[in-house]
């Protein structure tokens, strides 16, 4: 499989399940802790999986990455050392095109809601300021997901599905 279709099967499957598991449309004022943070994305995306369709769910999912996701630490870390290479506008370029590109994926690959349900589990303090959130996505037919969530200055900045990164 070539590298970018690779990386955008990886991103995909990243996204699909931090989606399913999301806030309220205005991002709620600063999270007590990354625990809420992540229950509260993970409701917000349930809501709007439950409520909207097309282009509107589109725009509110695109409104969640905006609100909840640390995008442009995200982008930074996805391009690794071709960041510093890029141009400030070839840097919001990318950054524009990846969200919209995420909301778009998300939105169609989200079909009905199926019941599904996110565990919070451990919280395991990083370096840095980051915090792992661990969870389980719980789905109504079949084993639970392992979703492990990367939070700094209450913003998602990574999510892990079964252990592979949505940034990478």
């Amino acid at each position: 499989m070539p590298k970018l279709a690779s990386r955008r099967v990886v991103l995909q499957l990243a996204a699909t399940a931090a989606m399913v598991a999301a806030v309220p449309m205005v991002r709620p004022a600063l999270a007590a802790d990354p625990a809420q943070l992540v229950q509260n994305t993970a409701q917000q995306v349930i809501e709007i999986v439950k409520t909207k369709t097309g282009a509107d769910r589109q725009a509110a999912i695109l409104s969640v990455l905006q609100t909840s996701f640390d995008m442009p630490a995200m982008a930074r870390s996805a391009l690794g050392t071709h960041w510093n290479q890029a141009s400030e506008s070839e840097r919001a370029r990318f950054q524009k095109a990846v969200a919209t590109a995420e909301a778009k994926a998300y939105s169609e690959r989200f079909g009905q809601y199926g019941g599904q349900t996110l565990t919070i589990g451990k919280l395991t303090p990083r370096a840095n300021g980051v915090t792992i959130v661990d969870s389980r996505l719980n789905q109504a037919t079949g084993q639970p997901i392992k979703l492990e969530w990367e939070v700094r200055n209450d913003r998602i900045t990574d999510v892990k599905v079964e252990g592979v990164s949505m940034v990478m």
